[in-house]
Protein backbone atom coordinates (compact mmCIF):
# COMPACT_ATOMS: atom_id res chain seq x y z
CA UNK A 1 0.00 0.00 0.00
CA UNK A 2 1.28 3.16 -0.82
CA UNK A 3 1.08 6.41 1.29
CA UNK A 4 2.07 9.85 0.98
CA UNK A 5 2.57 12.35 3.76
CA UNK A 6 3.08 15.74 3.04
CA UNK A 7 4.79 18.79 5.87
CA UNK A 8 6.08 21.81 6.60
CA UNK A 9 2.92 23.66 6.73
CA UNK A 10 2.14 26.34 8.99
CA UNK A 11 1.68 30.06 9.43
CA UNK A 12 4.32 32.51 7.65
CA UNK A 13 4.22 36.53 7.31
CA UNK A 14 3.87 38.09 3.66
CA UNK A 15 7.64 37.86 2.38
CA UNK A 16 8.48 34.82 4.21
CA UNK A 17 9.52 31.35 3.46
CA UNK A 18 8.65 27.82 3.88
CA UNK A 19 9.67 24.53 2.30
CA UNK A 20 7.11 21.63 1.91
CA UNK A 21 7.98 18.34 1.48
CA UNK A 22 6.11 14.97 0.77
CA UNK A 23 7.91 11.61 1.52
CA UNK A 24 5.95 8.20 0.04
CA UNK A 25 6.41 4.87 1.23
CA UNK A 26 5.07 1.56 -0.24
CA UNK A 27 5.65 0.11 -3.98
CA UNK A 28 6.26 2.98 -6.70
CA UNK A 29 7.07 2.14 -9.73
CA UNK A 30 7.62 4.31 -13.08
CA UNK A 31 6.85 7.27 -11.20
CA UNK A 32 7.91 10.06 -14.06
CA UNK A 33 6.07 13.29 -12.32
CA UNK A 34 5.81 14.36 -8.93
CA UNK A 35 3.55 17.20 -8.09
CA UNK A 36 2.33 19.60 -5.90
CA UNK A 37 -1.21 21.24 -5.79
CA UNK A 38 -3.44 23.75 -3.94
CA UNK A 39 -6.78 24.79 -2.84
CA UNK A 40 -7.51 27.73 -1.84
CA UNK A 41 -11.06 28.63 -0.21
CA UNK A 42 -13.54 28.70 -2.52
CA UNK A 43 -11.53 27.55 -5.52
CA UNK A 44 -10.74 25.02 -7.53
CA UNK A 45 -7.35 22.19 -6.58
CA UNK A 46 -4.70 23.87 -9.08
CA UNK A 47 -1.62 22.76 -10.19
CA UNK A 48 1.45 24.81 -8.89
CA UNK A 49 4.39 22.96 -10.07
CA UNK A 50 6.04 19.14 -11.12
CA UNK A 51 8.96 17.80 -11.97
CA UNK A 52 9.58 14.32 -14.23
CA UNK A 53 12.00 11.66 -13.01
CA UNK A 54 15.01 13.73 -15.38
CA UNK A 55 14.84 17.05 -13.41
CA UNK A 56 12.36 18.98 -16.22
CA UNK A 57 10.07 21.28 -13.76
CA UNK A 58 7.32 23.13 -14.57
CA UNK A 59 5.58 26.01 -12.28
CA UNK A 60 2.04 28.16 -12.23
CA UNK A 61 2.23 31.32 -14.02
CA UNK A 62 1.55 32.48 -10.41
CA UNK A 63 4.46 31.20 -8.52
CA UNK A 64 7.00 31.06 -10.86
CA UNK A 65 10.39 32.85 -10.26
CA UNK A 66 9.23 32.07 -6.41
CA UNK A 67 8.97 28.39 -5.48
CA UNK A 68 10.92 25.95 -6.63
CA UNK A 69 10.79 22.44 -6.49
CA UNK A 70 12.46 19.44 -6.01
CA UNK A 71 12.92 15.69 -5.93
CA UNK A 72 15.56 12.59 -3.82
CA UNK A 73 14.45 9.55 -5.59
CA UNK A 74 16.38 7.56 -2.84
CA UNK A 75 14.45 9.21 -0.57
CA UNK A 76 11.00 8.97 -2.24
CA UNK A 77 10.59 12.69 -1.43
CA UNK A 78 9.12 15.75 -3.29
CA UNK A 79 10.19 19.32 -1.78
CA UNK A 80 8.71 22.41 -2.53
CA UNK A 81 10.50 25.71 -1.31
CA UNK A 82 8.74 29.27 -1.39
CA UNK A 83 10.17 32.18 -1.30
CA UNK A 84 8.28 35.76 -1.04
CA UNK A 85 5.08 34.43 -0.13
CA UNK A 86 1.67 36.33 -0.23
CA UNK A 87 -1.63 36.36 1.04
CA UNK A 88 -2.84 34.80 -1.94
CA UNK A 89 -0.68 32.24 -1.34
CA UNK A 90 -2.60 30.74 1.48
CA UNK A 91 -4.46 27.05 0.48
CA UNK A 92 -4.17 23.64 1.50
CA UNK A 93 -1.20 22.22 -0.22
CA UNK A 94 -1.31 19.07 -1.93
CA UNK A 95 1.23 16.11 -2.78
CA UNK A 96 0.96 13.94 -5.98
CA UNK A 97 2.74 11.03 -7.53
CA UNK A 98 2.43 10.17 -10.70
CA UNK A 99 -0.99 11.73 -11.21
CA UNK A 100 -2.27 8.24 -8.76
CA UNK A 101 -1.16 8.99 -4.81
CA UNK A 102 -2.51 11.68 -2.89
CA UNK A 103 -1.42 12.99 0.50
CA UNK A 104 -3.66 14.67 2.38
CA UNK A 105 -2.49 17.90 2.02
CA UNK A 106 -0.67 20.73 4.74
CA UNK A 107 -2.26 24.05 5.57
CA UNK A 108 -0.17 27.23 4.19
CA UNK A 109 -1.84 30.58 5.98
CA UNK A 110 0.47 33.51 4.86
CA UNK A 111 -0.97 36.65 6.67
CA UNK A 112 0.54 39.28 9.06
Amino acid sequence: QVQVVESGGGLVQPGGSLRLSCAASGSLFSINVMSWYRQAPGKERELVADITSGGTTRYADSVKGRFTISRDNAKKTVYLQMNSLKPEDTAVYYCNYGFAYWGKGTLVTVSS
